[in-house]
């Protein structure tokens, strides 16, 4: 069977795929059995606590640890002078340590281990840093004279894609709508912090942490600290939680290798949470400017999204906020382009739905307005610019049912008997309005390694190097295995987590299950056709599948996952706060694999999106150069409060062009969609259109002050 073929396989049928089956791992985790990368029994365990820098740029003249090594407990205080020196790695974020430079606030510059967490972080405050200063700068602009044109925005999409004469087509459009949108810093902030136990012991290191990829880190370690591979072990077994934060090693990883190796001790690393924004990504900036041209039936002319973002000045990271109006929306005039600014702030990275996220509320709003300057229903208005194939690459799409998302989402939420008038509903000093995005993310599917194994007493294992970061990955690649052996799935029983097993690619762009699932079934297909050959051997049967060159291979497709959001808010009209009763989504993502886990993750990202849009928002502090709310008691999670009525809901789709399977990923198109559909509702509710996330009682108050009070 050739690659093709393979890749276009029907998907197949079984009781396994698609039930409700619950978490394998759920109880370990509600009784506090799980363990995480910080909590392993590990003997003579020391501690460590990082010392970061307190200026914003410059670098270190002198680091005086005298008083931190009397501090009862304290066993080391590593520096750049004392450090085990490291190879130069690719991502600069993990050279810490290695130099005197000082690139943005909170990088760290020193390390202090004790026998105790209490002694570490007593060393640590009694480090003193002297620095030479030098002047910084970290305010993002659209004018900013160092601002440049990427080659290429995260993902290696292009920076910018030009078709036809956008410029024109919108200078001669019988309807034009010009606005712009500021979506603020955000940060992932998973329950788990960023946490590392590491131990040498003749020549071998071996790390327990939070990562969604554990192949990556071992790959990575083993480059820094000079040693074959096969000389790392990286487990996490348990991950709670990461939203991309946690794609990529970060420095807890390194710091508690060096401080191990250092100290001939095993350390354990987890970082303060106030430390976090600073050190482990974070969702840059985007500043949008949006020009829609359209006819006055609604049909686009032309589509101009043009996006202006921050990076460091220790690694480019460019996100990719243009890219979704690629996919979207028929107009045969477009451009989309890529703006960066490099500053002297933190390197940002993955957040859940990077790209998509920001640019889908900026590109979803301004739907809004055209379909309010066009008096037209936003629903009709996106049906009437449905393309026939995807706008950017002219590809056949595998899969789109965004017509019908929207149309059943309309009808599940109402939509027909809503007044589409602005500020038509109030309850007393409330108002009521309601509101609606799409969504879309691409299919994304990375080669894999797995190994099926048969065992004498009737059971199966799968093994695969996958990370559950609280996804249930164990467990529907228990289902995926059980579907293609033909057995119950209480009969198999899925590992993951560890270096040991088979390699995979890491827990990211809602890969993981598509990527891992694929592996896995080509691993029990292969152990199926052996089993049916004879009597199963005392020992069992073992059987490996890799995927390399056939899931990662180019399609001839444009595959993406879509979805339609709805949401119905109040506002208050003395206090400004603005509530949200309903969230509704529906979404068109292949085949769903277990019903359980699949509406849990979408419920997460719609959860996640109302925090974008009403509460989650970091200021950059232009004379400190820090991130003023870098805590969970300055910067602001929903809770269960705010999110009293959330439904999620899906279509069947049945896409033959993906996987075995037929799954498209669902943990990120949940947030896309999310925050414009509250914005638009938060228009309809009072008349006023606000453009800068989040959408807090402040702005509200003094937008409808500005606008005549109510």
């Amino acid at each position: 069977m050739d690659a093709t073929t393979r890749a276009t396989t029907a998907p197949v049928s079984s009781p396994a795929l698609g039930a409700s089956v619950e978490r394998r791992e759920g109880r370990e985790k509600v009784t506090g059995t799980a363990r995480y990368a910080a909590e392993q029994p590990c003997p003579g365990r020391t501690h460590a606590w990082p010392v970061p820098a307190s200026i914003a740029r410059g670098r270190v003249t002198g680091i005086d640890t005298s008083a931190a090594l009397e501090v009862l407990g304290v066993l080391a205080v590593l520096t750049h002078e004392n450090a085990p020196e490291l190879s130069q790695p690719d991502d600069a974020t993990l050279a810490v340590l290695q130099d005197s430079r000082v690139p943005h606030r909170g990088w760290f510059v020193a390390l202090v281990v004790g026998e105790t967490l209490e002694a570490a972080r007593a060393g640590a405050a009694a480090v003193r840093v002297d620095y030479a200063v030098e002047d910084h700068d970290v305010t993002l602009t659209v004018t900013h004279p160092d601002v440049y044109a990427p080659d290429q925005a995260n993902d290696g999409y292009p920076g910018t894609r030009e078709l036809g004469d956008p410029e024109g087509a919108f200078t001669s459009a019988k309807v034009r709508i010009d606005t712009d949108y500021r979506v603020p810093p955000l940060h992932n902030h998973p329950m788990e912090p960023h946490a590392t136990t590491a131990e040498w012991h003749d020549g071998r290191l071996t790390v327990h942490t939070s990562t969604q990829g554990a192949t990556t880190v071992r790959t990575v370690l083993a480059g820094l600290f000079g040693i074959p591979e096969d000389h790392v072990t990286v487990r996490a077994e348990h991950v709670g939680g990461g939203f991309g934060s946690k794609g990529t090693p970060r420095p807890d990883v390194v710091l508690a290798a060096m401080a191990a190796r250092h100290t001939g001790r095993p350390v354990t690393l987890a970082l303060p949470r106030r430390f976090m924004p600073a050190v482990v990504g974070h969702r840059a900036p985007t500043l949008h400017r949006l020009r829609l041209g359209a006819h006055p039936d609604g049909r686009l002319t032309s589509l101009i999204h043009e996006v202006t973002t921050h990076t460091s000045r220790v690694k480019e990271f460019v996100e990719q906020a243009a890219v979704p109006a690629r996919v979207m929306y028929a107009a045969s005039d477009s451009r989309t382009t890529h703006r960066v600014v490099p500053l002297d702030v933190p390197t940002p990275s993955w957040m859940r739905a990077p790209g998509e996220a920001p640019g889908m509320y900026a590109l979803e709003s301004a739907m809004d307005e055209l379909a309010t300057e066009l008096g037209m229903d936003p629903v009709e208005l996106r049906v009437v610019n449905e393309p026939d194939t995807e706008p950017d690459s002219g590809k056949p799409f595998s899969s789109r049912h965004l017509v019908e998302c929207l149309r059943e989402g309309a009808r599940r939420f109402g939509w027909a008997g809503r007044d589409p008038r602005p500020r038509s509903r109030a309850e007393g000093p409330l108002l009521v309005g309601s509101g609606l995005a799409a969504a879309t993310y691409p299919v994304l599917v990375h080669s894999s390694t797995a190994v099926a194994r048969a065992l004498p007493d009737g059971t199966f294992v799968v093994g695969i190097n996958a990370a559950d970061i609280g996804t249930g990955a164990r467990t529907v690649l228990a289902q995926v295995a059980a579907d293609a052996l033909g057995v119950p799935v209480d009969r198999v029983r899925a590992e993951v987590g560890s270096t040991e097993l088979p390699a995979a690619s890491l827990a990211g762009g809602s890969s993981g299950t598509a990527s891992w699932g694929w592996a896995v079934h080509e691993a029990c297909v292969g152990l199926a056709e052996r089993l049916a050959e004879g009597p199963l051997p005392p020992e069992g049967i073992s059987v490996r599948a890799d995927t390399a060159g056939r899931a990662d291979a180019d399609s001839p497709f444009a595959r993406h996952a879509f979805g339609a959001h709805f949401a119905e808010v109040t506002v208050d009209t003395v206090t400004g706060e603005t509530r949200v009763r309903r969230l509704l989504g529906v979404y068109a993502a292949g085949r769903i694999l277990n019903s359980r886990t699949a509406r849990s993750q979408f419920v997460g990202g719609m959860t996640m999106g109302l925090g974008m849009a009403l509460t989650e928002g970091s200021t950059m502090d232009a004379a400190f150069g820090d991130f003023a709310e870098s805590d969970l008691a300055a910067y602001h999670v929903p809770a269960h409060a705010d999110v009293p009525d959330i439904e999620a809901h899906w279509i069947d789709e049945d896409d033959t062009r993906l996987n075995p399977m037929g799954s498209k990923g669902i943990g990120e198109i949940g947030i896309v969609g999310t925050a414009a559909a509250i914005g638009n509702a938060v228009f309809h509710a009072t008349g006023v259109r606000l453009r800068e996330l989040p959408l807090t009682p402040d702005r509200v108050l003094s937008s409808l002050r500005e606008r005549g009070g109510s």
